[in-house]
């Protein structure tokens, strides 16, 4: 099999995997990094994919999945640790000789952030930057894929109702699915990417009460939105979810920046960059609504 040329981290979660999906589509020799060699990286070698074993602890393993490739996708979850991860990575990038790196960011990446992982974010990005490894830095506002996480979508589902603390605040949701499309496209041909930061929205703003309608169309059944208060959310996050401190810190900023309106508005990069528009939310939950079975 011919070396791969693209290296996709977080190759097994939505954008990688919907990453992966669409280079593999375009033709392109593919490299995961993964962090165990299990079932979900069995599946994506079956596909023709190469597989690399690593985290972002280890600059050797990062350097090693580097080998060969071209351009390659950094995504870091939410949690501590993505300012030394992106320092592995921009610097075996830098090593290997990759010319392009696809930084996965969000849209209330500031300086000003009160959420330390926003601020991380863009410390990240300045990182890369620094590194002189040519990155675009893409900046999504709320994914609709809230709508179907396991931990709110089945609570949605049962309860026929969305319970999230945004007010009456806007956004235009994007689907991890056009995201992994816009990675696909840049990794595939950086040219002109270099140092833009793009901001990905979906094609229609809404308020929660609007985003509730489409799914009621769309699914048959009368959803409502039940605005929560942040700290009702703060408290199920800790106390149902189980989520980790550092993620409840991040989300309870985000449910005030979503007040204020950071994740507002829109734009047609995603067209722009892949050639097809992004789905609208009732498009999305037509697609997902097994999630909701």
């Amino acid at each position: 099999m011919p070396e791969a040329e693209i290296l996709v981290s977080g190759a097994t979660g939505r954008t990688g995997g919907a990453a992966i999906d669409e280079l593999l589509k375009m033709g392109k020799r593919v490299r995961a990094y993964v962090r165990s060699n299990g079932d979900k990286a069995a599946a994506l070698r079956g596909r023709g994919v190469d597989i690399a074993v690593g985290d972002f602890t280890d600059i050797d393993h990062i350097r090693r999945a580097m080998d060969g490739i071209q351009s390659a996708y950094f995504l870091h979850p939410i949690a501590p640790g993505i300012i030394g991860a992106a320092a592995y990575f921009a610097q075996a990038a830098k090593e290997a000789g990759v010319t392009a790196i696809v930084n996965m960011s969000q849209i209330s990446a500031r300086r000003e952030s009160a959420s330390h992982a926003a601020q991380d974010h863009w410390i990240a990005e300045r990182v890369f930057d620094w590194s002189g490894v040519a990155t675009t830095h893409l900046r999504p506002t709320f994914f609709a894929d809230w709508l179907i996480y396991p931990h709110f979508g089945k609570e949605i589902w049962a309860r026929k109702k969305i319970e999230f603390p945004f007010a009456n605040g806007r956004h235009a949701p994007i689907a991890s699915d056009d995201q992994g499309r816009v990675i696909a496209h840049v990794l595939a041909d950086p040219q002109g990417h270099e140092g833009k930061i793009y901001t990905l929205h979906g094609p229609v703003e809404m308020n929660q009460t609007e985003i509730a309608a489409a799914m009621s169309e769309v699914l048959g059944v009368k959803i409502e939105y039940a605005p929560a208060s942040i700290e009702e959310f703060k408290q199920k996050m800790e106390t149902l979810y189980k989520f980790p401190p550092f993620l409840v810190q991040h989300l309870v900023e985000v449910a005030q920046n979503y007040r204020d309106g950071i994740f507002a508005g829109t734009n047609d990069n995603v067209e722009k960059l892949t050639g097809t528009s992004a789905l609208s939310v009732p498009a999305f939950i037509a697609k997902y609504r097994n999630a909701f079975a």
